[in-house]
């Protein structure tokens, strides 16, 4: 997939022997997700050795509405009506190089039940928003040796039994408030936050985000504190402590333009917030939650195209998402490459060694003239790497023009790989 950055098992193989071999692959009952997941986990896992590692993770739903009648086995998605399924990845990123180090995690599942009456009062094992806990719990036992990890969720992880079972000397949470919380001592979080003094402001550019809002310069205020939120009633976790302590940051942006929704974000961390250095730090780290964002592009319309599926049962499409997942990781591999201050990430945790001469030979031919199309990293870098690979995406090699997201990746991998293979065919074949 990652070679053709497509999932139609059609083209991903050359003969109909290889079509087929992919069809058996994934209706094979021993090719399962969570052998995929453990071997994820195991890979990434030795990359994050000693580092502080940001765990992101999201849910995404993958719609099949299109092809009803060709699915079966599938549940419901969000509006309640379409066939699909839900994906949660879990993204690991070094907090400190930027560097995406790979597919920590995935859970895959179907909905084929609505929430029942006493949903609230369930205990939070039976409910579907465990997913958040059991990521982080697989993320803080996989990465034993990492020097730190931060599991950063957005609001959908605001679940107070979370707060209670996760954190720990080397596991920290971060997550975008959604709750309107009781506070110890009376009042409710939000106004607590707004009461907060306001300790810092600072200029913030948005990129444009069609249908959503047009490219502008926030002016934002940050204002942080610590607050102390009292155990819910819905909480089904009887040990439980009737209180936790956290960090809170609150993010607003002063004279947003007509008809422009402001920014404004509410964060809760079990990282101390003592000034403004550590806020604006962990303001930061929240804003790499946009990378999940751009892998689940990545895995639908705009790149490897998920849900144009032709494969009809529903546990074969759960498995090729999962394998989708692992392929668009790539390209954000290749993203944060570049996007990172530090560039000692080598070509060689992407590409083998043969890969790595065909982005050597095609250096000529994709530099230009000027030294502002020079390929600026240190040679087999995985930035190196990555400049190659949005230039055959159709990026000019110009700073000024800032379309090397990862679609342009997926678009320069799918001919980068094309080009390598016809390399390959001249060394192995016509060489002989």
């Amino acid at each position: 997939m990652s070679d053709r950055q497509t999932v139609c098992l059609r083209q991903l193989g050359d003969t109909r022997a290889e079509q087929v071999a992919f069809r058996r692959f994934v209706a094979n009952d021993r090719v399962t997700i969570s052998k995929m997941a453990v071997h994820q986990r195991g890979r990434v896992a030795a990359a994050c050795r000693g580092r502080h590692v940001l765990v992101i993770q999201d849910t995404s739903e993958i719609n099949y509405e299109s092809q009803r009648g060709r699915k079966r086995g599938l549940g419901t998605v969000g509006n309640g009506r379409d066939v699909g399924l839900f994906v949660h990845p879990l993204l690991a990123v070094d907090a400190e190089r930027g560097h995406c180090l790979g597919l920590l995690d995935v859970q895959v599942w179907r909905r084929f039940k609505a929430k029942s009456k006493d949903y609230r009062k369930q205990p939070i094992e039976e409910k579907e928003s465990y997913r958040w806990l059991k990521g982080a719990q697989r993320a803080k036992a996989a990465l034993g040796k990492a020097a730190l990890v931060t599991v950063i969720d957005d609001r959908e992880g605001d679940i107070y039994e979370k707060w209670a079972r996760l954190p720990d000397r080397r596991t920290q949470l971060l997550t975008r408030a959604s709750r309107d919380r009781a506070m110890v001592g009376g009042g409710t979080l939000f106004a607590a936050m707004a009461d907060l003094p306001e300790k810092h402001s600072y200029s913030l550019d948005l990129p444009a985000r069609p249908g959503k809002r047009q490219a502008r310069q926030a002016r934002l205020t940050v204002r942080f504190g610590n607050v102390r939120i009292r155990r819910p009633q819905s909480c089904s976790d009887r040990d439980a402590p009737e209180e936790i302590e956290l960090s809170a940051i609150e993010v607003v942006e002063r004279d947003p333009p007509a008809k422009e929704t402001p920014v404004h974000w509410r964060l809760l961390t079990t990282h101390a917030i003592e000034t403004v250095a550590q806020a604006m730090t962990v303001i930061g780290w929240y804003r790499q939650r946009w990378h999940i964002e751009q892998l689940f592009r990545t895995v639908k319309s705009q790149g490897l195209g998920v849900e144009e599926s032709v494969a009809e049962d529903g546990e074969a499409l759960e498995k090729l998402a999962v394998i989708a997942l692992i392929a668009a990781t790539i390209s954000m591999q290749l993203v944060l490459a570049r996007a990172s201050p530090n560039h000692d990430q080598p070509a060689s945790h992407v590409f083998d060694d043969r890969q790595i001469k065909v982005l050597q030979a095609l250096q000529a031919k994709l530099q230009g003239r000027t030294v502002k199309q020079q390929n600026p990293y240190p040679p087999e870098s995985l930035a190196w790497a990555a400049w190659s690979i949005a230039r055959l995406g159709g990026w000019t090699g110009y700073e000024s023009e800032r379309s090397t997201g990862p679609i342009t990746m997926s678009h320069g991998l799918n001919r980068f790989n094309a080009i390598a293979e016809g390399y390959f065919l001249d060394q192995d074949v016509c060489s002989n």
